[in-house]
């Protein structure tokens, strides 16, 4: 079996079920899929594999999904989550045809946690530290409202809270100059499994290209490991993909969220 296989294979079998969602408030099975309710309004559909569904399976599954949140009036928004590698005829026309709307893909990496753990020298007056407190956390999500482009508003910053006290292995890491936030991303332990993840990395484009984001992501590989959690994964975007694959992390599949608005 290659790295690759290996890998992926690693991340259907310990990433694809409950590990997805620790902060579900609600999940439902339908068939193969797990249809989650999150604080906020926000419903998410995921599942292990499809158990081989042909098209017309699929377009049942999908009409099964959709009906179940539009019963829910709290529904605002909901993603679907598709890998690349999965078996799933015609699953991008039935969700196009309630709908929903491709963003776009961003590559699965998987990696050695202990290769990113490593010294990365920073900028001279950047520093990098977790935070806890709801200002500092208030103040990394406008940053990157920011940078994704999304209008600031407190909805991000809201839900991270929310998350950060029911699920306390989650961590908050930036770095700042000057007092500004510059860079940050969250770490995220899974737990029974060998995994942690880093999402939401972002970086203000005038820091770009001086280390700081492979810094932070340093910093969380060194938390990782001393958590006991061996490997690291992520949903890169083109921008941090090659980041990894400098680190030796492999780009084991896709994931394109489809997205879903009442």
């Amino acid at each position: 079996m290659t790295d690759t296989s290996r890998l992926l294979q690693a991340y259907d079998e310990q990433l694809r079920t409950d590990a997805e969602t620790p902060s579900a408030i609600s999940v439902t099975h339908l068939g193969p899929l797990r249809l989650v309710t999150f604080l906020g309004g926000r419903g998410f559909v995921t599942y292990r594999d499809l158990d081989g569904a042909d098209e017309a399976r699929v377009r049942e599954l999908v009409d099964g999904a959709v009906a179940h949140f539009r019963a829910d009036g709290g529904i605002t928004r909901v993603e679907w989550k598709t890998r690349g590698h999965d078996h799933a005829p015609g699953l991008p026309e039935a969700l196009a045809r309630h709908g929903f709307v491709a963003e776009e893909p961003e590559s699965i990496m998987i990696g050695e946690a202990a290769a990113l753990a490593v010294d990365v020298p920073l900028p001279d007056g950047v520093t990098l530290r977790r935070v806890t407190e709801e200002a500092d956390v208030r103040a990394m999500c406008a940053m990157q409202d920011e940078v994704f482009g999304s209008p600031v508003s407190d909805s991000t910053a809201n839900a991270i809270l929310r998350r950060q006290a029911i699920d306390p292995e989650m961590e908050l890491w930036v770095a700042e100059a000057d007092g500004r936030i510059v860079t940050a991303g969250r770490l995220e332990p899974v737990p029974g499994t060998d995994f942690a993840g880093i999402w939401g990395g972002s970086t203000r484009p005038e820091w770009r290209g001086r280390g700081i984001y492979r810094a932070l992501t340093a910093a969380r590989a060194r938390s990782a490991l001393a958590r006991g959690k061996t490997l690291i994964h992520s949903d890169s975007t083109e921008y941090s993909r090659p980041i990894l694959e400098r680190y030796g992390f492999h780009k084991v599949s896709t994931t394109t969220p489809y997205e879903w608005k009442r």
